[in-house]
């Protein structure tokens, strides 16, 4: 029997319609998540860790493989010095391993920023706070539970 993510659990006791995606094997790369979920690569949230202070957090949201633009986020927030979060950080400021974090059920209230292809496609996945397991959801089901969330332009623009 497998036991319930804790992004499920979170997003259950909110009554957020939700299905847990359980991969057959370890995933290597959004390519390969992507075609086992049977979605576009644009529908894959991958959230992202920063410190931007002594013990200040803020967690950005992104869709797809697009790199994140640090002066983009650097303008947004005012800020000229931020770093991605440590692997221990991570863990102890979110409660989940890097790979499998997500904005729900976080450890401690974070500041959310996401950028605006995130709200694009009509269902997306993201991490479930275990690693052989995806969350899948409507977006606006997906954006009823967030809460308060800065959206910009934080993804790099294609070439």
């Amino acid at each position: 029997m497998k036991i319930h993510p804790p992004v499920s659990l979170a997003l259950s006791a909110l009554n957020a319609p939700h299905q847990v995606f359980w991969h057959k094997q370890p995933i290597k790369s959004m390519v390969e998540a992507a075609a086992e979920r049977e979605q576009d690569i644009n529908q894959l949230i991958r959230s992202i860790l920063f410190r931007v202070g002594k013990d200040d957090f803020i967690l950005v949201m992104v869709a797809g493989p697009p790199q994140l633009s640090w002066s983009a986020l650097r303008a947004h927030l005012g800020r000229s010095r931020m770093t991605m979060a440590s692997k221990d950080e991570v863990k102890s400021v979110t409660g989940y391993p890097i790979g499998t974090v997500a904005p729900i059920g976080l450890a401690r209230p974070l500041r959310l920023l996401a950028d605006k292809n995130v709200f694009i496609p009509k269902e997306i996945s993201f991490g479930s706070g275990q690693r052989e397991a995806a969350i899948m959801m409507r977006n606006r089901d997906f954006q009823k539970v967030l809460g308060e969330v800065e959206v910009g332009e934080f993804a790099k623009k294609e070439a």
